[in-house]
């Protein structure tokens, strides 16, 4: 921690946190005897808290999202700069950072050709199902309005997007829904639920989304979310054959297509996106998190010219376009912060690192496996990874809960900040989680696995 760190009086901070800070994702009962964390400095993959002790920061911020790691001083200086020059106007006009981070964005996403900013996953997921609603009205009488989701996927907070999450335990206690939106199956083959494997199984799964449109109408579906890997129900990579099915299937039906890189987008798999390990041709792309690696808020949907140009072709018609505002999408600080972050991704090879490391990652849990019984299931794609923790390897009996958070809870106390699935399925929250710093290295990677190893001797013996 620097000297500016220590010089404040950090019992007031965490005072004033106890009493006035709604933390996300977290009960705050305990608060009242015991003090909240407060992360106070971050220095490439190290996080310090308010007490001066070092973590490696094995989830990227706590949810996925600083790809560059900690202290970047020339995103800092890019946003500082950019802010002084012109910190904000409304995205009915454009911006130069906006201009020239969209035109390297899609430089790396070949096949589509327009950026819609906006502040956050959630909300880019929101901007995508009102394009389909409102092309289901411009085309289609308003009939093909149903937007499919896949069970296990998460997609954003808003009611709307939580009516796209298949994750019930993140959506209990918030309905009703919005309507309209319907659950097709995973695709989780440890989890399967036909007798297959392998591309069969891939397949089948593909074909179980087919099922639910035909029963459903295919003249009413009007598009397809999905995760390229689904992150937080999981860490689930899909079956091979899964993914050229479900774009047969699009095609077939007139389904757009739309992918959520929230998680994956901008190098987390060692593709600038997770849907380029797949080799499918999205309609719709939107991100967030990685975008500026946390500099800015910036949360981009991304689509093809054939879905822009609906909303252009008839000029004479007051209602014939995108008649949508995100206030903070005419930010500038968050392109300018996103320009930097994929410079450094593209200079320091980092793409290239992610593979590496990913593959170190993978290769560590797989040897831990071998170790600790408890470990059911590893997989994963790039430096994003999952260990699914079983009390049965032979029926899959998901660990219980409370052990599998004793696992975070020890790997913390040494130092070390790893995740779990949380608040997701019942009875399934039994996933570790893993995605550090697109700078990983071998040491980082091998402590991040070590303090695993030690959590899991400790708490299941």
């Amino acid at each position: 921690m620097d000297g500016a760190a220590r010089d404040n009086d950090i019992s007031k901070i965490v005072e004033a946190d106890r009493a006035h800070i709604w933390h996300h994702l977290i009960q705050h009962k305990p608060f009242e005897t015991n003090e909240p964390r407060i992360i106070v400095e971050g220095k490439d993959m190290r996080v310090w808290d308010q007490n001066g002790k070092e973590h490696i920061d094995g989830v990227s911020g706590g949810v996925w999202t600083v790809n560059v790691g900690y202290g970047r001083e020339r995103i800092a200086n890019a946003v500082r700069d950019q802010l002084v020059k012109l910190n904000y106007f409304a995205g009915a006009a454009g911006s130069v950072p906006g201009s020239i981070f969209a035109e390297k964005l899609i430089e790396k996403m070949p096949g589509l050709s327009r950026v819609y900013y906006c502040n956050s996953g959630s909300e880019a997921n929101e901007k995508a199902f009102k394009m389909i609603r409102q092309i289901a009205h411009k085309r289609y009488g308003g009939k093909k309005n149903k937007i499919l989701y896949r069970d296990r996927d998460y997609h954003g907070t808003t009611i709307s997007t939580l009516s796209a999450g298949g994750q019930d335990e993140r959506n209990a206690q918030y309905g009703p829904y919005t309507p309209g939106f319907i659950r097709v199956p995973h695709c989780l083959e440890y989890r399967a639920q036909w007798d297959l494997s392998g591309e069969e199984y891939g397949r089948r799964a593909a074909d179980a989304i087919e099922e639910v449109i035909l029963a459903e109408g295919a003249d009413t579906v009007g598009g397809l979310c999905l995760e390229p890997v689904t992150a937080g129900g999981g860490v689930i990579t899909p079956p091979p054959g899964y993914w050229e099915r479900i774009a047969e299937i699009c095609q077939k039906y007139e389904i757009l297509l739309h992918i959520d890189e929230v998680v994956c987008g901008v190098g987390r798999t060692g593709k600038w996106f997770g849907y380029q390990n797949f080799g499918i041709k999205p309609d719709m792309v939107t991100m967030a998190k990685g975008v500026a690696s946390g500099y800015a808020a910036i949360a981009c949907l991304v689509t093809t010219e054939t879905v822009f140009e609906m909303f252009k072709d008839d000029a004479s018609d007051p209602m014939n376009y995108f008649r949508d505002i995100s206030t903070f999408g005419g930010c500038t600080a968050g392109p300018a912060a996103a320009i930097e972050n994929m410079n450094i991704i593209e200079e320091e090879k980092l793409l290239e690192n992610t593979l590496a490391m990913g593959d170190r990652l993978m290769a560590n849990l797989r040897n831990l496996s071998e170790k600790h019984e408890v470990i059911g299931d590893v997989r994963g794609a790039g430096l994003f990874c999952g260990a699914e923790l079983v009390s049965n390897r032979s029926d899959k009996t998901p660990a219980d809960e409370k052990m599998v958070q004793a696992v975070v809870a020890d790997c913390m106390a040494q130092g070390v900040i790893i995740g779990a699935t949380n608040r997701s399925l019942p009875g399934l929250n039994n996933t570790l989680c893993f995605s550090p710093a697109l700078i990983a290295t071998t040491d980082d990677i091998d402590a991040i696995t070590e303090s695993v190893d030690t959590a899991l001797t400790k708490v299941f013996g």
